[in-house]
């Protein structure tokens, strides 16, 4: 069966295919776990993934699960492939649907994931006026590298537990920007030589509502600097985390930085256990009002 473009299946798509949300849009830029990628996130009770990918991908789900999975043609690998992706599914979409985006190998996290369905969580965030959930970037890494490539050893994972910081974000005139924060720290910090100056950041707006109007911008904010926002001007609000192994497969397969990487496990590095109580106990996502 022939794969659409995303373009050309947006214009033509079936009658109610994006009627309920929340929807997953997730890039796939290599073959690094593919499959746990969309299980994760079809667990988490996505009502729709569409993943978007260079060439037609052949999964491993059941038919179920398959049903709820979109499979979709785009460039991934280009250079801010997800702007025009996400743009143009915000304009398809019905004003108010939340959507999430990410790529292969990087898996969400909210407080409570675990026993708490998305669509549960996210009522609750749209209760509290929030229209948009902020969300850090977890490196993941292998406790050792020998024979890191395609395959991630899942029982032997690492992410930091200490070394993250934020800096105060300042509007075009120079103020600080209202709520909104710099967030640095894991594997961005730790080698960040190797990486372009514009990708230092791990906060990224992973979870928002479609609105008319709306834009993703190529460093992860939006166009509504509310988006950007970390909490409403009340009280704490629920964040979220993206555990990832994009920028540890980036510096292991990359020649300028793959001989400087002897072993990414240091002082800070822990034994992740894929739950979102240590991500809360570490800091890296923020519960909220939200028990």
């Amino acid at each position: 069966m022939s794969v659409p473009g995303l373009h050309d299946w947006l214009a033509s798509r079936p009658a109610g295919a994006l009627a309920r949300g929340p929807i997953a849009i997730i890039l796939i830029e290599d073959d690094t776990e593919v499959t746990s990628t969309l299980r994760h996130h079809l667990d988490l009770g996505f009502a729709r993934i569409l993943a978007l990918s260079p060439e037609p991908l052949s999964l491993d789900l059941a038919p179920a699960d398959a049903a709820r999975v979109t499979n979709l043609i785009w460039d991934t690998r280009t250079s801010g492939a997800h702007v025009g992706a996400v743009n143009a599914i915000i304009a398809a979409v019905p004003t108010g649907t939340w959507l999430y985006y990410g790529w292969n190998a990087e898996y969400l996290f909210y407080p409570f994931s675990e026993t708490r369905r998305i669509g549960e969580m996210l009522a609750f965030h749209a209760e509290e006026r929030r229209d948009a959930m902020l969300g850090f970037v977890t490196d993941l890494y292998p406790a050792k590298n020998d024979g890191f490539g395609p395959a991630i050893d899942r029982e032997a994972v690492m992410f930091d537990r200490a070394g993250y910081y934020a800096l105060q974000r300042t509007d075009q005139n120079g103020a600080p920007a209202s709520r909104q924060m710099n967030f640095h720290g894991g594997l961005h910090w730790r080698y960040e030589e190797f990486l372009p100056p514009d990708r230092l950041r791990i906060d990224r707006v992973a979870l928002f509502r479609a609105a008319p109007g709306l834009t993703l911008l190529p460093d992860h904010r939006f166009s509504d600097e509310e988006y950007n926002t970390y909490a409403c001007q009340w009280h704490n609000n629920l964040t979220c985390a993206i555990a990832s192994f994009r920028v540890a497969k980036a510096l292991l397969r990359n020649p300028r930085s793959r001989d400087a990487v002897d072993s990414f496990v240091w002082a800070g590095s822990e034994r992740f256990d894929w739950s979102s109580q240590q991500l809360m106990e570490a800091g890296l996502m923020e519960p909220g009002q939200w028990f």
